[in-house]
Protein backbone atom coordinates (compact mmCIF):
# COMPACT_ATOMS: atom_id res chain seq x y z
CA UNK A 1 0.00 0.00 0.00
CA UNK A 2 1.40 3.41 -0.99
CA UNK A 3 0.55 6.53 0.91
CA UNK A 4 1.67 10.13 1.04
CA UNK A 5 4.16 10.95 3.75
CA UNK A 6 6.99 13.45 4.11
CA UNK A 7 7.62 15.93 1.35
CA UNK A 8 11.37 15.28 1.29
CA UNK A 9 12.02 17.91 -1.37
CA UNK A 10 10.58 20.57 0.93
CA UNK A 11 12.49 19.16 3.89
CA UNK A 12 15.71 19.34 1.88
CA UNK A 13 15.00 23.01 1.17
CA UNK A 14 14.39 23.62 4.88
CA UNK A 15 17.56 21.71 5.79
CA UNK A 16 19.58 23.72 3.26
CA UNK A 17 18.12 26.95 4.64
CA UNK A 18 19.36 26.08 8.13
CA UNK A 19 22.63 24.74 6.69
CA UNK A 20 23.42 28.19 5.27
CA UNK A 21 23.88 29.29 8.88
CA UNK A 22 26.37 26.50 9.59
CA UNK A 23 29.41 28.77 9.86
CA UNK A 24 27.63 31.05 12.33
CA UNK A 25 26.39 28.12 14.39
CA UNK A 26 29.75 26.31 14.40
CA UNK A 27 31.54 29.51 15.38
CA UNK A 28 29.35 29.71 18.47
CA UNK A 29 30.37 26.16 19.37
CA UNK A 30 34.03 27.13 19.59
CA UNK A 31 35.28 26.71 23.14
CA UNK A 32 37.07 29.44 25.04
CA UNK A 33 40.52 28.63 26.47
CA UNK A 34 38.90 28.22 29.89
CA UNK A 35 36.29 25.82 28.50
CA UNK A 36 38.97 23.83 26.70
CA UNK A 37 40.97 23.48 29.91
CA UNK A 38 37.90 22.41 31.87
CA UNK A 39 36.98 19.86 29.18
CA UNK A 40 40.49 18.42 29.17
CA UNK A 41 40.30 17.97 32.94
CA UNK A 42 36.91 16.26 32.72
CA UNK A 43 38.09 13.93 29.98
CA UNK A 44 40.91 12.78 32.25
CA UNK A 45 38.38 12.10 35.02
CA UNK A 46 35.96 10.35 32.71
CA UNK A 47 35.44 6.64 33.23
CA UNK A 48 34.26 5.40 29.86
CA UNK A 49 32.67 2.09 29.04
CA UNK A 50 33.19 0.41 25.69
CA UNK A 51 29.79 0.54 24.07
CA UNK A 52 28.16 -2.44 22.40
CA UNK A 53 26.70 -2.55 18.92
CA UNK A 54 23.34 -4.22 19.46
CA UNK A 55 21.00 -3.50 16.59
CA UNK A 56 22.15 -3.38 12.95
CA UNK A 57 19.49 -0.69 12.53
CA UNK A 58 21.12 1.54 15.16
CA UNK A 59 21.28 1.77 18.94
CA UNK A 60 19.78 5.25 19.29
CA UNK A 61 17.34 7.52 17.49
CA UNK A 62 20.22 9.39 15.90
CA UNK A 63 21.87 6.17 14.67
CA UNK A 64 18.62 4.70 13.33
CA UNK A 65 17.85 7.88 11.42
CA UNK A 66 21.41 8.21 10.13
CA UNK A 67 21.37 4.67 8.73
CA UNK A 68 18.01 5.17 7.07
CA UNK A 69 19.25 8.59 5.82
CA UNK A 70 16.03 10.25 6.96
CA UNK A 71 18.08 12.12 9.55
CA UNK A 72 19.81 13.95 6.70
CA UNK A 73 16.69 16.03 6.06
CA UNK A 74 15.42 16.45 9.62
CA UNK A 75 16.30 18.97 12.30
CA UNK A 76 18.50 17.54 15.05
CA UNK A 77 18.00 14.11 13.50
CA UNK A 78 14.34 13.48 14.41
CA UNK A 79 12.25 16.66 14.21
CA UNK A 80 10.22 17.72 11.19
CA UNK A 81 10.10 21.49 11.01
CA UNK A 82 7.47 23.46 9.16
CA UNK A 83 8.62 26.22 6.83
CA UNK A 84 7.48 28.74 9.44
CA UNK A 85 9.49 27.06 12.19
CA UNK A 86 12.57 26.97 9.96
CA UNK A 87 12.16 30.66 9.12
CA UNK A 88 11.97 31.44 12.81
CA UNK A 89 15.16 29.46 13.46
CA UNK A 90 16.94 31.46 10.79
CA UNK A 91 15.57 34.73 12.15
CA UNK A 92 16.76 33.79 15.61
CA UNK A 93 20.28 33.02 14.41
CA UNK A 94 20.38 36.30 12.50
CA UNK A 95 19.44 38.22 15.62
CA UNK A 96 15.72 38.54 14.95
CA UNK A 97 14.26 36.13 17.53
CA UNK A 98 10.60 35.25 17.14
CA UNK A 99 10.29 31.77 18.59
CA UNK A 100 10.41 30.04 21.94
CA UNK A 101 11.30 26.37 22.12
CA UNK A 102 8.08 25.67 24.01
CA UNK A 103 6.00 28.80 23.52
CA UNK A 104 6.26 30.09 19.97
CA UNK A 105 4.13 32.88 18.56
CA UNK A 106 1.30 30.40 17.90
CA UNK A 107 1.14 29.36 21.57
CA UNK A 108 -1.28 28.24 23.02
CA UNK A 109 -2.64 27.03 19.65
CA UNK A 110 0.26 24.56 19.58
CA UNK A 111 -1.14 22.78 22.65
CA UNK A 112 -3.39 19.74 22.40
CA UNK A 113 -5.86 21.42 24.73
CA UNK A 114 -8.70 19.04 23.80
CA UNK A 115 -6.55 15.94 24.11
CA UNK A 116 -4.31 14.16 21.64
CA UNK A 117 -6.17 12.25 18.96
CA UNK A 118 -4.20 9.61 17.09
CA UNK A 119 -4.80 6.74 14.73
CA UNK A 120 -2.67 3.99 13.25
CA UNK A 121 -1.97 3.66 9.55
CA UNK A 122 -2.51 0.09 8.23
CA UNK A 123 1.27 -0.40 8.01
CA UNK A 124 1.69 0.10 11.77
CA UNK A 125 2.80 -3.23 13.21
CA UNK A 126 1.58 -4.64 16.53
CA UNK A 127 4.93 -3.60 18.01
CA UNK A 128 4.51 -0.01 16.82
CA UNK A 129 0.98 0.14 18.21
CA UNK A 130 2.06 -1.29 21.55
CA UNK A 131 5.03 1.01 22.17
CA UNK A 132 3.12 4.11 21.04
CA UNK A 133 0.23 3.39 23.40
CA UNK A 134 2.60 2.72 26.29
CA UNK A 135 4.66 5.84 25.53
CA UNK A 136 1.46 7.92 25.44
CA UNK A 137 0.41 6.39 28.77
CA UNK A 138 3.74 7.44 30.31
CA UNK A 139 2.94 11.07 29.54
CA UNK A 140 -0.77 10.86 30.26
CA UNK A 141 -0.76 9.18 33.66
CA UNK A 142 1.21 11.97 35.38
CA UNK A 143 -0.18 14.99 33.50
CA UNK A 144 -3.64 16.22 32.51
CA UNK A 145 -3.05 15.35 28.85
CA UNK A 146 -5.50 12.82 27.45
CA UNK A 147 -4.82 10.57 24.46
CA UNK A 148 -7.61 8.92 22.48
CA UNK A 149 -7.78 6.94 19.27
CA UNK A 150 -9.71 8.64 16.48
CA UNK A 151 -9.17 8.91 12.74
CA UNK A 152 -11.99 11.45 12.45
CA UNK A 153 -10.81 14.13 14.90
CA UNK A 154 -9.98 17.44 13.22
CA UNK A 155 -6.50 17.56 14.73
CA UNK A 156 -4.84 14.16 14.92
CA UNK A 157 -1.57 12.27 14.74
CA UNK A 158 -1.15 9.54 12.16
CA UNK A 159 1.21 6.90 13.55
CA UNK A 160 2.95 4.67 11.05
CA UNK A 161 6.08 2.71 10.25
CA UNK A 162 8.12 4.90 7.91
CA UNK A 163 11.88 5.32 7.60
CA UNK A 164 13.26 6.25 11.02
CA UNK A 165 11.89 7.72 14.24
CA UNK A 166 10.55 11.25 13.93
CA UNK A 167 7.75 13.70 14.69
CA UNK A 168 6.57 17.23 14.13
CA UNK A 169 6.86 19.63 17.08
CA UNK A 170 3.66 20.66 18.84
CA UNK A 171 0.13 20.62 17.43
CA UNK A 172 0.10 21.96 13.88
CA UNK A 173 -3.61 21.62 13.15
CA UNK A 174 -5.32 18.98 10.99
CA UNK A 175 -3.33 15.78 10.43
CA UNK A 176 0.34 15.39 11.29
CA UNK A 177 2.59 12.37 11.26
CA UNK A 178 4.76 10.44 13.70
CA UNK A 179 6.98 7.61 12.51
CA UNK A 180 8.24 4.61 14.46
CA UNK A 181 10.17 2.69 11.82
CA UNK A 182 12.55 -0.24 12.06
CA UNK A 183 14.74 0.21 15.13
CA UNK A 184 12.26 2.54 16.84
CA UNK A 185 10.11 -0.11 18.52
CA UNK A 186 10.79 0.79 22.15
CA UNK A 187 8.61 2.65 24.62
CA UNK A 188 11.41 5.12 25.38
CA UNK A 189 11.75 6.05 21.71
CA UNK A 190 7.98 6.37 21.33
CA UNK A 191 7.78 8.58 24.44
CA UNK A 192 10.61 10.76 23.06
CA UNK A 193 8.81 11.32 19.75
CA UNK A 194 5.50 11.92 21.53
CA UNK A 195 7.35 14.50 23.63
CA UNK A 196 8.13 16.37 20.41
CA UNK A 197 4.51 16.12 19.29
CA UNK A 198 3.45 17.63 22.62
CA UNK A 199 5.79 20.58 22.03
CA UNK A 200 9.17 19.66 23.49
CA UNK A 201 12.52 20.30 21.82
CA UNK A 202 15.75 18.57 22.88
CA UNK A 203 17.16 19.14 26.34
CA UNK A 204 20.73 19.38 25.02
CA UNK A 205 19.71 22.43 22.95
CA UNK A 206 18.61 24.45 26.00
CA UNK A 207 20.04 27.95 26.26
CA UNK A 208 21.78 27.05 29.53
CA UNK A 209 23.29 23.77 28.36
CA UNK A 210 26.87 25.10 28.54
CA UNK A 211 26.51 25.26 32.32
CA UNK A 212 25.85 21.51 32.39
CA UNK A 213 27.51 19.87 29.40
CA UNK A 214 30.43 20.66 27.11
CA UNK A 215 30.41 19.71 23.45
CA UNK A 216 33.55 17.89 22.35
CA UNK A 217 33.40 19.09 18.76
CA UNK A 218 36.49 17.06 17.78
CA UNK A 219 34.35 13.91 18.09
CA UNK A 220 31.25 15.18 16.26
CA UNK A 221 30.62 14.26 12.64
CA UNK A 222 31.43 17.42 10.62
CA UNK A 223 28.06 17.41 8.86
CA UNK A 224 26.33 17.28 12.23
CA UNK A 225 27.97 20.23 13.95
CA UNK A 226 25.23 22.72 13.10
CA UNK A 227 22.67 20.27 14.52
CA UNK A 228 23.99 21.10 17.99
CA UNK A 229 22.59 24.60 17.69
CA UNK A 230 21.75 26.07 21.07
CA UNK A 231 18.65 28.07 21.95
CA UNK A 232 18.81 31.55 23.46
CA UNK A 233 17.10 33.06 26.48
CA UNK A 234 14.78 34.84 24.06
CA UNK A 235 13.68 31.60 22.43
CA UNK A 236 13.81 28.98 25.18
CA UNK A 237 11.21 28.75 27.95
CA UNK A 238 12.07 26.21 30.64
CA UNK A 239 9.63 27.46 33.30
CA UNK A 240 12.46 27.96 35.80
CA UNK A 241 13.19 24.22 35.83
CA UNK A 242 16.80 23.11 36.00
CA UNK A 243 18.67 20.92 33.51
CA UNK A 244 18.27 17.19 34.10
CA UNK A 245 20.83 14.77 32.67
CA UNK A 246 18.20 12.02 32.88
CA UNK A 247 15.79 13.71 30.48
CA UNK A 248 14.21 11.43 27.88
CA UNK A 249 14.56 14.36 25.46
CA UNK A 250 18.37 14.33 25.91
CA UNK A 251 20.47 12.42 23.40
CA UNK A 252 23.22 10.09 24.58
CA UNK A 253 26.82 11.05 25.25
CA UNK A 254 27.99 9.52 21.96
CA UNK A 255 25.31 11.10 19.80
CA UNK A 256 26.65 11.94 16.31
CA UNK A 257 30.09 10.62 17.22
CA UNK A 258 32.51 9.83 14.42
CA UNK A 259 34.90 7.77 16.57
CA UNK A 260 32.79 6.13 19.34
CA UNK A 261 34.01 8.78 21.78
CA UNK A 262 31.77 11.20 23.72
CA UNK A 263 30.41 14.23 21.91
CA UNK A 264 28.69 15.60 25.02
CA UNK A 265 30.52 15.58 28.35
CA UNK A 266 28.52 16.37 31.50
CA UNK A 267 30.21 18.73 33.94
CA UNK A 268 29.61 16.10 36.58
CA UNK A 269 31.26 13.25 34.71
CA UNK A 270 29.51 10.63 36.84
CA UNK A 271 26.42 11.37 34.73
CA UNK A 272 28.04 10.21 31.47
CA UNK A 273 25.98 7.00 31.31
CA UNK A 274 22.76 8.76 32.34
CA UNK A 275 22.61 10.74 29.08
CA UNK A 276 20.22 9.13 26.63
CA UNK A 277 17.77 7.92 29.27
CA UNK A 278 14.80 5.75 28.22
CA UNK A 279 12.64 7.20 31.02
CA UNK A 280 10.70 10.45 31.35
CA UNK A 281 12.35 12.36 34.19
CA UNK A 282 10.46 13.95 37.06
CA UNK A 283 11.52 17.43 35.98
CA UNK A 284 10.17 16.77 32.47
CA UNK A 285 6.82 15.80 33.96
CA UNK A 286 6.83 19.00 35.99
CA UNK A 287 7.70 21.03 32.89
CA UNK A 288 4.99 19.41 30.80
CA UNK A 289 2.42 19.98 33.55
CA UNK A 290 3.38 23.65 33.65
CA UNK A 291 3.36 23.95 29.87
CA UNK A 292 -0.17 22.55 29.62
CA UNK A 293 -1.49 24.43 32.65
CA UNK A 294 -2.21 21.18 34.50
CA UNK A 295 -1.04 22.57 37.84
CA UNK A 296 -3.91 25.07 37.79
CA UNK A 297 -6.29 22.22 38.59
CA UNK A 298 -4.87 21.96 42.10
CA UNK A 299 -4.36 25.66 42.87
CA UNK A 300 -6.75 25.55 45.80
CA UNK A 301 -5.22 22.37 47.22
CA UNK A 302 -2.44 22.73 49.82
CA UNK A 303 0.74 21.05 48.59
CA UNK A 304 1.46 18.36 51.18
CA UNK A 305 3.84 16.51 48.87
CA UNK A 306 7.32 15.79 50.20
CA UNK A 307 10.65 15.48 48.37
CA UNK A 308 9.69 18.13 45.83
CA UNK A 309 6.58 16.33 44.59
CA UNK A 310 3.46 18.16 43.45
CA UNK A 311 -0.32 17.48 43.54
CA UNK A 312 -1.54 15.18 40.81
CA UNK A 313 -3.74 17.11 38.35
CA UNK A 314 -6.03 14.09 37.99
CA UNK A 315 -6.45 13.70 41.76
CA UNK A 316 -5.25 16.64 43.87
CA UNK A 317 -5.28 14.52 47.03
CA UNK A 318 -2.39 12.50 45.64
CA UNK A 319 1.13 13.46 44.61
CA UNK A 320 3.38 12.98 41.63
CA UNK A 321 6.68 11.92 43.19
CA UNK A 322 10.30 11.91 42.07
CA UNK A 323 11.69 8.53 41.06
CA UNK A 324 12.50 6.49 44.15
CA UNK A 325 9.67 7.93 46.26
CA UNK A 326 6.03 6.94 46.60
CA UNK A 327 2.99 6.88 48.82
CA UNK A 328 0.28 9.52 48.92
CA UNK A 329 2.73 12.27 49.90
CA UNK A 330 6.06 10.99 48.49
CA UNK A 331 7.35 10.06 51.94
CA UNK A 332 7.38 6.31 51.41
CA UNK A 333 9.33 3.81 49.36
CA UNK A 334 7.44 2.86 46.17
CA UNK A 335 5.27 -0.24 46.48
CA UNK A 336 7.51 -2.35 44.30
CA UNK A 337 10.35 -4.74 45.03
CA UNK A 338 13.28 -3.60 47.15
CA UNK A 339 13.56 -2.72 50.81
CA UNK A 340 14.78 -0.18 53.37
CA UNK A 341 18.30 -1.01 54.53
CA UNK A 342 20.09 0.29 57.61
CA UNK A 343 23.73 1.20 57.01
CA UNK A 344 26.26 0.15 59.64
CA UNK A 345 29.91 0.83 60.44
CA UNK A 346 30.95 -2.22 58.40
CA UNK A 347 30.07 -3.22 54.87
CA UNK A 348 26.95 -5.27 54.32
CA UNK A 349 26.29 -7.27 51.17
CA UNK A 350 23.27 -6.74 48.96
CA UNK A 351 22.70 -9.16 46.10
CA UNK A 352 19.76 -8.80 43.77
CA UNK A 353 18.51 -10.09 40.44
CA UNK A 354 16.25 -7.71 38.57
CA UNK A 355 14.34 -8.33 35.37
CA UNK A 356 14.50 -11.19 32.91
CA UNK A 357 17.98 -12.58 32.34
CA UNK A 358 16.76 -14.03 29.02
CA UNK A 359 15.54 -10.70 27.65
CA UNK A 360 18.90 -10.21 25.95
CA UNK A 361 19.02 -7.67 23.15
CA UNK A 362 15.30 -7.39 22.53
CA UNK A 363 13.86 -3.84 22.80
CA UNK A 364 12.38 -3.08 26.21
CA UNK A 365 8.66 -2.40 26.30
CA UNK A 366 8.45 -2.64 30.08
CA UNK A 367 11.03 -2.27 32.83
CA UNK A 368 11.17 -4.08 36.14
CA UNK A 369 12.30 -1.66 38.85
CA UNK A 370 13.47 -2.31 42.39
CA UNK A 371 14.03 0.55 44.84
CA UNK A 372 16.31 0.36 47.85
CA UNK A 373 16.59 3.06 50.50
CA UNK A 374 19.86 2.95 52.41
CA UNK A 375 19.54 4.84 55.68
CA UNK A 376 22.53 5.95 57.77
CA UNK A 377 22.51 7.11 61.40
CA UNK A 378 22.18 10.85 61.89
CA UNK A 379 25.44 12.63 61.11
CA UNK A 380 26.77 9.74 59.04
CA UNK A 381 27.04 9.18 55.30
CA UNK A 382 26.30 6.15 53.17
CA UNK A 383 29.06 4.51 51.13
CA UNK A 384 28.21 2.06 48.36
CA UNK A 385 30.77 -0.16 46.66
CA UNK A 386 30.03 -2.29 43.62
CA UNK A 387 31.84 -5.58 44.13
CA UNK A 388 30.55 -7.60 41.19
CA UNK A 389 27.78 -7.47 38.65
CA UNK A 390 26.85 -9.44 35.55
CA UNK A 391 28.02 -8.07 32.22
CA UNK A 392 25.15 -6.15 30.72
CA UNK A 393 24.62 -4.50 27.37
CA UNK A 394 26.39 -1.14 27.28
CA UNK A 395 24.64 1.59 25.30
CA UNK A 396 23.98 5.24 26.11
CA UNK A 397 21.37 5.68 28.86
CA UNK A 398 21.59 2.06 30.09
CA UNK A 399 18.46 1.28 28.10
CA UNK A 400 18.85 -2.49 28.47
CA UNK A 401 19.23 -2.40 32.24
CA UNK A 402 21.33 -0.77 34.92
CA UNK A 403 21.63 0.68 38.40
CA UNK A 404 20.85 4.27 39.38
CA UNK A 405 22.34 5.85 42.50
CA UNK A 406 20.71 9.04 43.75
CA UNK A 407 23.15 11.24 45.67
CA UNK A 408 22.09 14.74 44.62
CA UNK A 409 20.83 17.06 47.39
CA UNK A 410 17.79 17.69 45.17
CA UNK A 411 15.74 14.46 45.33
CA UNK A 412 13.98 15.44 42.12
CA UNK A 413 17.14 15.02 40.04
CA UNK A 414 17.90 11.84 38.14
CA UNK A 415 20.81 9.92 39.67
CA UNK A 416 24.04 8.43 38.38
CA UNK A 417 23.71 5.33 36.20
Amino acid sequence: MKFQTLDKSNLIKIREKIHTLKNKIVAKLTLTPEQKAALAKRLKELVTIKKDHVSPKGDSIEEVNARSHIGDVLYQSDMVLTTEQADELVAEEEGRPKRQAFRDRRYPQTLWSSGVAYFFHPNATPEVKSVFKKGAAWWSKDTCIDFFESAQAKDRIRVFKEDGCWSYVGRLGNQQDLSLGDGCESVGTAAHEIGHALGMFHTHSRHDRDSFITLNTHNIKPDWLDQFKKETTATNENYGITYDYGSIMHYGAQSATMNRKPTMVPHDTNYIETLGSPFISFYELLMMNKHYGCLDRCKSTPNRCKMGGFPHPRDCSKCICPRGYGGQFCDQKPDKCGSILQASATYQTLEDLVGDRNAGQSPREDYHTCTYWIVAPEGKKVEVKFVNFSRGIAVDGCVYGGVEIKTHPDPRMTGYR
